[in-house]
């Protein structure tokens, strides 16, 4: 790309535009889920997972090529040492227009104002129930009562929003839908159901089991609270609805019952540098290779030294290796279908 052009486009086979990337910046978690991990994990070590220059580099390289949003995920990606000078640094990527967030909460208590500082936008904080027993069970070994209290950290906080993220599952947390629905409209955040997706195999239940349809969350819901359509677009998938005097917004991604493949706007970097075009498909592009052949040559600036890192310039061939890429974006997944191959990785591999 000559100086002075214009930004480029990445457009896939299909005619969508990606201005979206998700970045997972660890497989770790101080959580374990179990729509996420299995019980006995084992994390990549260290030389197969992306330095924070290297998440910087990839973050910066999409942004110069019309990227205006990122997130950031994990894992939990505020467990990652020193994450935030990462953070820090992409905040300040120019044409940048949103720096996201997706965290179990668990760290905001000291983390939500160092956040916004660094130029962090909006959050979504996962939270599948209100019960403490059940939470526990349901993170394995996550503490309800320091993710509230993370919660309303981030409430003390200028984020443009702050959304709730909920996975409904049979057997679960179905009976917690309306709990949720009523503690996010009180407190004036959005919140977001999620169905649960087959993504590798769960230690804990059979994923056919326990998935709720978000027709059936919404049927729940529209019994006792009159749900409006709302025109509200966020990078993602969801789509939002409004109740009459809330400011909340009330938003249901479907992958499982409602396709939402057709306008897809969104890659994700996984934490070993997979560049994946599709979260039901395994297509994808190894970046980290394409990144460790430049940096063998020239070597990374230190990431603590901002102002040297900021200046070094992108590689062509990280570049091209992106735009390559988009050909290989497939046109939808296919969850549950038996003609196709499902994903074996776990949430936590894939980036959230």
């Amino acid at each position: 790309m000559s100086a002075g052009s214009e930004t480029p486009a990445l457009i896939d086979r299909f005619g969508r535009r990606v201005d979206y990337v998700r970045l997972s910046v660890t497989d770790r978690c101080d959580f374990r889920c179990v729509y996420c991990m299995t019980e006995q994990m084992t994390f990549l070590p260290r030389r197969q997972v992306l330095s924070l220059e290297e998440i910087y580099a990839i973050g910066k390289a999409f942004t110069e090529l019309g990227v205006k949003r990122l997130r950031l995920t994990g894992g939990e990606p505020l467990v990652r040492s020193n994450v935030m000078s990462l953070i820090e640094a992409l905040g300040r990527l120019p044409g940048l227009n949103e720096l996201l967030l997706t965290t179990n909460g668990a760290q905001l208590q000291k983390l939500a104002a160092p956040l916004r500082r660094a130029g962090v936008t909006r959050i979504n904080i996962s939270i599948d129930s209100l019960q403490p027993e059940r939470f526990r069970r349901i993170t394995r070994v996550g503490d309800l009562d320091r993710v509230l209290a993370g919660i309303a950290a981030a409430q003390q906080e200028d984020f443009e929003r702050i959304r709730l993220n909920a996975v409904i599952m049979k057997g679960y947390n179905d009976d917690e839908v309306m709990a949720l629905t009523d503690y996010a409209l009180d407190q004036g955040l959005d919140i977001a159901f999620i169905e649960e997706m087959p993504l590798g195999e769960a230690s804990d239940h059979k994923r056919e089991d326990t998935v709720c349809t978000n027709d059936w969350v919404r049927e729940q819901i529209s019994a006792h609270y009159s749900l409006q359509a709302s025109d509200a677009r966020t990078a993602g998938p969801s789509k939002y609805y409004r109740v009459p005097g809330y400011d909340s917004r009330i938003g249901f991604i479907s992958p499982m019952s409602h396709n939402f493949c057709a306008d897809c706007n969104r890659v994700r970097v996984t934490v070993e540098g997979r560049l994946l075009l599709c979260l039901g498909n395994e297509h994808s592009s190894d970046l980290r290779s394409v990144l460790r052949r430049g940096l063998a040559e020239q070597g990374p600036a230190p990431l603590g030294d901002l102002a040297d890192l900021e200046r070094e310039p992108v590689s062509e061939s990280l570049k091209q290796a992106i735009i390559a890429a988009m050909d290989l974006k497939p046109e939808r997944h296919h969850f549950y279908e038996a003609d196709y191959a499902q994903p074996v990785r776990l949430m936590n591999m894939t980036g959230g």
